[in-house]
C-alpha cells in the first residue's frame, strides 16, 4: 500500500515539475529529484545506478542552464544589451506572479523594450530585442520540456523495464 502512495506522489511531482516552466518559482529540477529520491529511499535503493545518477546530474545542469542560455542568446542575437538580458531574466520571475501564465511572456517583452529605449536605442531596435526575449523564453521552455521528459522517461525505463 505504501508503494502505491509513493508512486502517486512521484507522479504528482513529475507533473508539478512541468508547472515550473510556466511558474519559474517552482524549481522543476528539484521537484523531479524529489521524485527520484523518494523512489530510491522508500521503494528500492538498488534500482537506480551510478550511471543514472550521473546522467541525471548532467541533465539537471543542462536543464538549469537552458533557460539562462536561451534567454541571453536570443536577446543578444536580436540586438539587446546586457541590461536587457538581465531585465528579461528578472521579468520572467516577476511575470510568473503577474497575470500568470501570460506575465512571463508580456512582462519581459515590456521590460526589455523599456530598458533598450532608456539606453537610447531606436524603437525598432528595442522591439527587436524584446522579440528576442520572447523567442528566448519560448526556446528555453521547449528545451526544458524536452530535457524534463528525457529525465522522467529514463527514470521510468530504469524502474519499470
Amino acid at each position: 500500500m505504501i508503494d502505491i502512495l509513493i508512486w502517486i506522489v512521484i507522479i504528482a511531482l513529475f507533473i508539478l515539475s512541468f508547472a515550473g516552466i510556466i511558474f519559474p518559482i517552482i524549481p522543476s529540477p528539484l521537484v523531479i529529484w524529489v521524485g527520484f529520491l523518494l523512489y530510491h529511499f522508500v521503494i528500492d535503493a538498488s534500482e537506480l545506478t551510478t550511471t543514472f545518477w550521473l546522467a541525471m546530474a548532467i541533465l539537471t545542469i543542462v536543464l538549469i542552464g537552458s533557460d539562462i542560455i536561451a534567454n541571453s542568446y536570443f536577446v543578444k542575437k536580436y540586438g539587446g544589451s546586457k541590461w536587457g538580458e538581465r531585465g528579461a531574466a528578472i521579468a520572467v520571475i516577476i511575470g510568473s506572479f503577474v497575470i500568470p501564465p501570460f506575465g512571463i511572456i508580456v512582462l519581459p517583452f515590456i521590460v526589455v523594450f523599456v530598458i533598450e529605449m532608456m539606453q537610447q536605442r531606436t524603437a525598432n531596435e528595442a522591439i527587436r530585442a524584446s522579440f528576442g526575449s520572447l523567442i528566448g523564453f519560448l526556446g528555453g521552455a521547449v528545451a526544458k520540456v524536452i530535457i524534463q521528459l528525457i529525465m522522467i522517461v529514463w527514470f521510468i525505463i530504469v524502474v519499470v523495464v
